[in-house]
């Protein structure tokens, strides 16, 4: 039977030494949060399974080591500083094995799970709103389901709905949920959109991200027919194109005329589309990132992004050196799916360059010196420290600004000329040096 009750009164259901799953993204159950913090005296070593949190994270300040201890499955800037001040950990895993790893007899049993949720329907069931991703295995396994209760959650279709009966404890509370803004993307982002684009035909199936590269790519695509999304989350990016008719979903090899994804983050205007759409469904990360899932996708483009990539291929795209920066993610599960699809095309997009602070220690063999307060991130060799996020022998097309480089079935000579090909011009002939350096060149 559910206990409805103020949050301060549900959290004392979490006990010292207890694993808390927090409910992350835009569904972040802040209140909750706070409750759980604010007896940070009285528990000790409680660790907090954390999905991306956004909002306040009081639960990483240091004077809470000790009681609170974080585990985060993918690295945000919330919790990043702690994470590299060894005060929380990084649990590196693709994300569509994550909802395993807490199953019964899994490495990371839940004792309390703190979601947030729409209020019941008339059959007595809520919905997770716009970020399902492992949170419905969450609930299932979790000993404790302690529920913020929130009619702002927008009511999402797929795997969802949550009976009320589940709920241990629920908390009324009416606010918004967490929203990220869109940023206009720039002339070099819309070039990189440009070169992307080329390679979606009409009818392909797209996984994107957030931020202005996936915006872009979008906006250039206003000529196409026919396009699905089958992706890992997706963001305000696609609705113009869901408005002007070109997204529908109508050749998908799966889910025709849905647009499927795990989770959502975006703006008000985004959680409204979501609302009771029967075009969007929101399915578990099992599902949505299965590598046999989304091999079916005919014309699968599945674009993700790169800290870092060596002239072999080698790409880094969640630490910079040896410091965490995000995560694994879902990049292997889309592009090896991709990969294996009918005329898939894996891709990597990302600038040619990234501002100073991103620049190596230094006194490195091989490193490229900064330019203009830029340094390359096609590099002759990976940061010492850097992870190899996914292997060469996963690369097929890497894009940035300058063009694209296919590597799949190439020599490392030949994958070093392509890369050098869409460097930064002013990198190229240091680029070209290291290349002959390392025996990639042949003089």
């Amino acid at each position: 039977m559910t206990t409805w009750c103020d949050a301060k009164t549900a959290v004392q259901v979490v006990e010292s030494g207890n694993r808390v799953y927090l409910h992350g993204r835009c569904s972040t159950p802040t209140p909750l949060i706070e409750a759980l913090v604010a007896r940070g005296e009285e528990l000790q070593d409680v660790e907090l399974l954390s999905t991306l949190s956004f909002g306040p994270v009081p639960y990483t300040d240091p004077r809470w080591t000790g009681h609170f201890y974080v585990r985060s499955i993918f690295v945000g800037a919330s919790e990043r500083e702690a994470i590299n001040a060894g005060r929380a950990s990084y649990a590196p895993a693709f994300l569509a094995t994550i909802p395993k790893l807490s199953m019964p007899g899994g490495p990371w049993p839940i004792d309390v799970a703190l979601i947030q949720v729409s209020p019941p329907d008339k059959h007595g069931f809520c919905s997770l709103g716009p970020s399902v991703d492992m949170t419905g295995e969450a609930v299932d396994y979790a000993r404790q389901v302690v529920a913020l209760v929130n009619p702002q959650v927008p009511w999402a279709h797929g795997d969802s709905f949550v009976h009320v009966s589940q709920l241990d404890y629920a908390v009324k509370w009416d606010g918004p949920l967490h929203e990220v803004g869109q940023q206009a993307p720039n002339q070099m982002q819309r070039e990189i959109g440009r070169h992307v684009a080329e390679l979606i035909e009409d009818g392909a199936t797209l996984q994107l991200g957030i931020g202005a590269i996936p915006d872009a790519i979008l906006q250039t695509l206003t000529d196409r027919r026919d396009l699905g999304i089958h992706s890992e989350m997706f963001s305000d990016g696609v609705l113009d194109l869901v408005e002007r008719g070109v997204i529908t979903g109508a050749r998908k090899a799966l889910d025709r005329g849905k647009m499927v994804a795990s989770f959502l983050i975006g703006s008000r205007r985004l959680l409204d589309f979501l609302d009771d759409n029967p075009m969007v469904e929101l399915r578990s990360i099992s599902y949505t990132n299965d590598i046999e899932v989304i091999r079916q996708f005919d014309h699968m483009v599945a674009v993700n992004s790169a800290l870092e990539v060596d002239l072999t291929g080698q790409v880094c795209a969640e630490s910079i050196g040896t410091a965490q920066y995000s995560g694994v993610g879902g990049q292997i599960d889309f592009l090896q799916g991709a990969a294996d699809a009918p005329h898939g095309r894996p891709v990597l997009a990302f600038p040619a360059t990234a501002h100073t602070p991103q620049a190596r220690a230094g006194n490195l063999p091989y490193e490229l010196p900064s330019m203009d307060g830029q340094v390359s991130r096609i590099v002759p060799t990976l940061t010492p420290g850097a992870v190899v996020t996914t292997t060469r022998a996963h690369v097929h097309y890497v894009v940035t600004e300058y063009g694209r480089a296919m590597l799949f079935g190439r020599s490392t000579a030949e994958r070093a000329r392509s890369l050098i090909a869409i460097a930064a011009p002013q990198f190229r002939e240091q680029l070209e040096r290291a290349a002959y350096d390392l025996h990639l060149f042949h003089s």
